[in-house]
């Protein structure tokens, strides 16, 4: 159905795609560093590794602080009363096999926890269901190959038929082709101890969105790294994540 309907109003959605990306407001991607440690220095951290496209890299707001990542990594090191390195690897537009070479150009560091954030530019790309699944096994399989990690959380996709950036029909068109892709990754990820989907469905509130209509603003953030974080703490207590090591060797600095 969404197939024919693709083809039907074929030239009216690549029209209205060509202007939205023509007059859209292009915010730049949070400032600030993207790595760095949080909590008491003492043993050895809890490794999160951070993965995405715009919105890991905070677009929509001014500061890493208000982003997504270090907030996680906050959140998580005051959950766990433990320290937590944390570092992000992030790119605007990029999608899902684009994420992948982002992470075999970047250093390969130990990490424990992957957190994801793809899938809005595969909607946009057009990947197919099937070739967007592919992907994101690889993106899974290079990661541990590269970091050793151990554990994922798999961000959903958000509602793309709710984007007040987006005109009709192409955003309910973008909507459909979003939860089609979501309903696999969220398949693909039941039943699996190390690997959870956190689903975006509450982020369809456009009032709290950034100025460009497209991404989270400050609140959106600030919910969305609260629900990750607690997806980590269980995540570490049912995979015994934290284990006990020496102090960090700058501890004092």
């Amino acid at each position: 159905m969404l197939a024919i309907c693709k083809y039907a109003l074929g030239p009216v959605l690549l029209a209205q795609g060509l202007r939205m990306r023509r007059v859209a407001l292009r915010l730049p991607e949070a400032a600030g560093p993207r790595e760095g440690r949080v909590g008491e220095p003492r043993g050895q951290p809890l490794r999160l590794l951070f993965l995405g496209d715009s919105s890991a890299g905070g677009v929509g707001v001014a500061q890493q602080s208000q982003a997504l990542a270090l907030p996680t990594a906050q959140s998580v090191a005051e959950r766990l009363g433990a320290h937590v390195h944390w570092r992000l690897i992030a790119q605007s537009g990029v999608n899902t096999p684009e994420a992948l070479q982002l992470l075999r150009r970047a250093p390969a560091e130990p990490a424990d926890v992957l957190i994801t954030a793809l899938g809005v530019n595969d909607v946009t790309s057009q990947q197919s269901p099937h070739a967007f699944l592919c992907h994101y096994q690889r993106l899974v399989d290079e990661a541990v190959a590269r970091t050793g990690v151990k554990a994922f959380v798999i961000s959903g996709l958000p509602p793309m038929g709710m984007l007040p950036g987006a005109p009709q029909p192409l955003r309910w068109y973008l909507g459909r082709y979003a939860t089609r892709l979501d309903e696999r990754l969220r398949h693909w990820c039941a039943g699996r101890e190390n690997r959870v989907h956190l689903p975006m469905d509450w982020s369809a509130q456009p009032a709290q969105m950034a100025a460009d209509g497209y991404h989270p603003g400050p609140s959106q953030y600030a919910r969305w790294s609260a629900l990750i974080a607690a997806r980590v703490v269980e995540l570490a207590a049912r995979l015994d994540l934290l284990q006990p090591g020496t102090d960090w060797p700058d501890a004092a600095a």
